[in-house]
């Protein structure tokens, strides 16, 4: 697997490549549509234990699929394979997409952190891609996104003056500048009080429809409002079982029929030994 690269590539997905030649997301990926993603064969084993051995799943092209699974059972690791960092313990795998190009250069990552820039200002967060690529700077499209996500009128705001909600609305925002067709959603929420996260994941599933995401979460609640397709990672070594959704278009009102029922079923799951 390649070396892991600085922050402000997981954050943006700009390689050296981007900024030699200012080639922005949108110019090189227009015209195609999102990918199904699929991870075959994987076998990590850090410090001798074997954790993944011939696992596989597939991220349906366009949809939101949730991934849940007990600490250490590979939620992580998978997410990080499929953006093409480095992986501990690394022995086997494959990453393709369906359309039968690169990844590279084709994905967000969203993290649990808002990771936002202290000394930057909440415009110059957003527009992070732009300048490391050497781009001029899209300000007006990056005040879209600000509106977007419920932030006009905060642009000039450094992030020490927001709410933990705010600064992961500023996180969102850029996720969604970067125009990536796939993005990987690690625990974005999960810091956040029952409202706020509330609040986001409906935003979230409103402002990344047709996209093919990945959302690695610990909150079975969280994967049954938002997960068009949802995955357990169980068992020693793990292997992704995949959990019947609830009916109907995400985000999932919390008043969804037999939702309580399906949350003791995916809770069952969960606790199940090995």
């Amino acid at each position: 697997m390649p070396d892991t690269p600085d922050l402000s590539i997981i954050l943006t997905g700009v390689s050296p490549k981007d900024r030699h030649t200012g080639v922005s997301p949108e110019h090189r990926h227009a015209g195609h549509p999102p990918p199904a993603v699929d991870i075959t064969d994987v076998r990590v084993r850090p410090g001798g234990r074997l954790v993944l051995d011939g696992c596989g799943l597939t991220l349906p092209a366009g949809r939101i699929t949730a991934l849940l699974g007990a600490s250490g059972s590979g939620k992580t690791t998978l997410m990080r394979l499929i953006a093409g960092l480095d992986v501990a313990g690394f022995e086997a795998g494959h990453v393709t997409a369906s359309d039968g190009r690169p990844l590279d250069g084709r994905i967000a990552w969203m993290a649990q952190q808002d990771l936002l820039m202290p000394w930057a200002r909440v415009i110059d967060n957003v527009t992070l891609g732009d300048r490391l690529r050497g781009r001029p700077v899209d300000a007006p499209r990056a005040h879209v996104m600000l509106d977007a996500v419920g932030l006009a009128g905060i642009a000039r705001l450094r992030p020490a003056a927001l709410s933990g909600g705010m600064r992961q609305r500023v996180a969102l925002a850029r996720t969604l500048m970067e125009d990536r067709p796939v993005v990987l959603m690690d625990e974005p929420f999960g810091a956040l009080d029952a409202v706020t996260r509330h609040g986001l994941q409906d935003l979230a599933c409103r402002l990344l429809r047709g996209r093919t995401v990945l959302l690695v979460t610990h909150d079975p609640l969280e994967a049954l409002r938002m997960g068009d397709e949802i995955l357990v990672l169980s068992g020693r070594p793990a292997i992704a079982r995949r959990v019947t959704p609830p009916p109907g278009p995400v985000p999932r009102p919390v008043d969804t029929p037999d939702l309580g029922a399906r949350l003791a079923a995916l809770m069952a799951v969960l606790e199940a030994r090995p």
